[in-house]
Order: structure tokens, then sequence, then C-alpha cells
């Protein structure tokens, strides 16, 4: 039994064709997904798909590529208030896309960790080309207080272990199936088990063998046997571990 930590059912690639990508889930023997937030405004489609299935939450935040008006910590702990909003994010910083002055995003990722504090949420964090200043902002507002999760991993291990040691757990997409992901996969290799989870990140990233076609929850079997086979251990085992580290963290019972 799988668990999809991190993917985006709302947008239109998945939405579309909602019921027959929840059927690839049981047939994959992916037993929930997290479909997480990106912006306040969409947020209703994502607690309602959380609403109509069991098996799916949701969390709230803003990503840091999108320049809205900043949410304050009250709204993203209204939004919250619910018993299938799991989490806080997606937050942090990402320096790849954007350029100039970004304070704001800084200042906004401090308002989700204050946030996640404030309602005793774990924290689903992004970064790119971002680590010093993301796990720097992390320390200062005390993110180790409720954790989480780094988000699609594709840093350094040293990074790695800076967030592990903040009560944070690291979480493997398709990227690491890509054959020139070399580094990526011997951070996977070093990464504890209990301190790992595997996500699509759908409707982007697929694993091979389905890279560059649109991605969907049920493809995370293919993240996780990536993961035992350069671990040396089972499918079985990494599915295991994998799943209750992300009930722990979450919560909630798989």
């Amino acid at each position: 039994m799988l668990v999809d930590s991190h993917c985006h059912l709302d947008f239109p690639e998945l939405a579309e064709n909602l019921d027959s990508i929840l059927d690839r889930m049981r047939e994959n023997d992916v037993a929930a997904a997290l479909c997480v937030g990106v912006n306040l405004e969409d947020f209703p489609n994502v607690r309602r798909i959380a609403e109509d299935h069991q098996h799916i939450f949701a969390s709230v935040g803003v990503h840091p590529d999108y320049e809205v008006d900043e949410p304050s910590i009250d709204a993203i702990m209204a939004l919250a208030n619910h018993p299938k909003v799991i989490a806080i994010g997606e937050t942090g910083l990402d320096y790849f896309r954007l350029q100039g002055d970004l304070e704001w995003q800084r200042e906004r990722f401090r308002i989700h960790i204050r946030a996640a504090k404030r309602l005793g949420k774990p924290l689903i964090v992004h970064t790119r080309s971002a680590s010093n200043d993301t796990l720097r902002i992390m320390d200062e507002e005390g993110a180790e207080e409720v954790g989480g999760v780094m988000h699609c991993f594709t840093e350094s291990m040293e990074v790695a272990q800076a967030a592990m040691e903040m009560n944070f757990r690291i979480s493997f997409s398709g990227i690491v199936t890509f054959k020139k992901a070399t580094e990526l996969k011997e951070v996977a290799k070093a990464v504890p088990l209990e301190k790992m989870l595997v996500e699509t990140d759908s409707p982007y990233l697929a694993p091979v063998p389905y890279r560059g076609k649109t991605n969907q929850p049920a493809y995370v079997r293919h993240v996780a046997e990536e993961i035992a086979t350069l671990k040396g251990i089972s499918l079985e085992e990494v599915a295991e571990s994998t799943t209750n580290n992300f009930s722990a963290l979450f919560g909630v019972r798989i």
C-alpha cells in the first residue's frame, strides 16, 4: 500500500478525468493522496475533492511562484480549519523562475510557518535554487515545532540532513527515476527510510517509463520501485515505511 504525498488533482490535466485517475490509484495499490493547494483562490476546488473522497486529503497555501496578493496568517488559518486539511503549503522559496527583489517570497514563507505553528499542522516546503535561505528561515521561524516535508527534493545530502534535523521528511518524486539524476539517487540511498516520503507532483514530472507524459498518483509506484532498487530492499518495505511515515507526520490513518 502506497501514498502519493504530493499531487494536484484539481489541475485541469487531472480534474477532467478524476474518476479514471482514482481508479488507476486503486489498481496500483495507492491507498491515499494529498492534494496540495498552490493559491487561495483555487483552494475550494482542492477542498471539494478531499471532501468528496475519503482517501484524498488537502493542504492550503500559496506557492512561491504565484505573484498574488499576499496571504495573511488569518486567511490561511481560516481555510485550514477543516478536518480534511492536514498541512500548510505548498510554501517556500523559488529563485529559479523569478528574479529581482524576492523579499516578498521570504515574508510569505514566514507567514505560512507562523500559521502552521498556530494551527499545529505540518508544512509542505518547496525550495529551488534557494536552499540556504529556505533553511535559514525555517530555523529562524522555528519550523521544527511542527515539522513537515521537503517536497520534490532535488538538493544535496547536506540540505537533506539539515532539514531532517529540523523534523522534516524528505520526499522523492519521479525525478529520482531519471537516468541523469545520479546525485539525487545517491541522496535517496543515504536518506533513512524512516525519514522518507514518495510523491508524484502530478500532473508534472512523470517517472520513467512515463517520462514526458501527464503524471498521475498511480505512478508513485515507480518512484517507490526506484527507491527500493537504490536501497536494495523490497517494494513492500518502501511502501510500508513511507505510508507509515505519512500517517505519523500528518496525523491520519491510512
